[in-house]
């Protein structure tokens, strides 16, 4: 059946007069009465009793009128619905992001895309890079912000957003304040913060043993504020993203010789069609000033 036949048999069913049917529905009375006609086929049965100047409806077309209002308030529902996500009015997107990103300047990103896309309501899950590649191919996830130090799924699409650089994280009055970059090897003797979701943990390690150092680890924590407050405290020091040490009395010197350096990327599944929703998501990830924003959020822990 048709949504017009639908409609035109409403339309009978109010004013019993298939001749004023057609007019309320802006057509001629005989392609009203083959509409109806054609829908009484299809669903088996009678509809309307035809008298000489009226109609009745009949006690199946009485059963058929609430199901199919029922359709078409369905029907009127998904074209409402159907708008608004095209328009990108209540529009869903589920954004996945690695822990370690520094808050700070992803917050600023998703205000200014709160602020031009007004509609589109953001879910943000936060994990690490592995899990992240699992929950997009998985479809729970439409968009993914992470890096790593190994290549990712040949499944995902992959764009670079930005690089951040690392560095060494310590509390006020630390020696290294007074450094302006710091070595791999300056990790020697202190306690050590291990941050056990940061991506590049392993990789940080290792090249600490390349360069003779054995880390000497305190504590261990998937918390990264936890750890920054340990920092803060005097506990210890740990390896950090630029961008990530804006946490009060955290201090935070870049590594040099070798510079170690992240690429913070835009991940999808490689042939899934965007929706509306995350096609704005990223064009306004591209079109973002990241480097602005590292501006703004890394002059908070020098």
């Amino acid at each position: 059946m048709e949504m017009h036949e639908i409609k035109y048999f409403l339309a009978a069913c109010r004013t019993l007069n298939f001749h004023r049917a057609a007019e309320l529905s802006h057509v001629s009375q005989p392609a009203l009465t083959r509409a109806v006609q054609k829908l009484e086929a299809e669903l088996g049965g009678h509809l309307f009793h035809r008298e000489r100047n009226q109609i009745r409806v009949t006690d199946f077309g009485r059963l058929m009128r609430s199901h199919l209002e029922q359709v078409l308030r369905q029907t009127d529902t998904a074209k409402v619905a159907a708008q608004s996500f095209l328009k990108l009015e209540a529009a869903p997107l589920t954004l996945g992001v690695m822990c370690t990103i520094g808050p700070l300047r992803f917050v600023g990103f998703l205000n200014d895309f709160r602020e031009q896309h007004p509609g589109i309501e953001v879910s943000v899950i936060e994990n690490v890079p592995g899990r992240l590649s699992e929950l997009l191919l998985g479809g729970t996830l439409d968009i993914a912000l992470m890096a790593q130090p190994s290549p990712f799924d040949a499944r995902l699409n992959v764009a670079p957003i930005f690089r951040e650089r690392f560095g060494l994280a310590f509390p006020v009055g630390h020696r290294f304040e007074q450094r302006n970059t710091l070595h791999v090897t300056d990790v020697r003797g202190e306690n050590y913060l291990s941050r056990i979701n940061c991506e590049y943990r392993d990789y940080l390690g290792e090249l600490c043993s390349r360069h003779g150092v054995t880390i000497r680890r305190a504590y261990r924590s998937e918390r990264e504020d936890w750890i920054m407050a340990m920092v803060a405290a005097g506990m210890g020091i740990c390896f950090l993203p630029e961008f990530s040490a804006i946490h009060p009395g955290v201090r935070h010197r870049l590594v040099a010789e070798p510079e170690v350096v992240r690429e913070v990327s835009l991940a999808s599944v490689a042939g899934r069609t965007f929706s509306p929703a995350v096609s704005a998501f990223v064009k306004a990830v591209r079109e973002y000033d990241w480097a602005a924003g590292a501006t703004s959020a890394g002059g908070l822990a020098r």
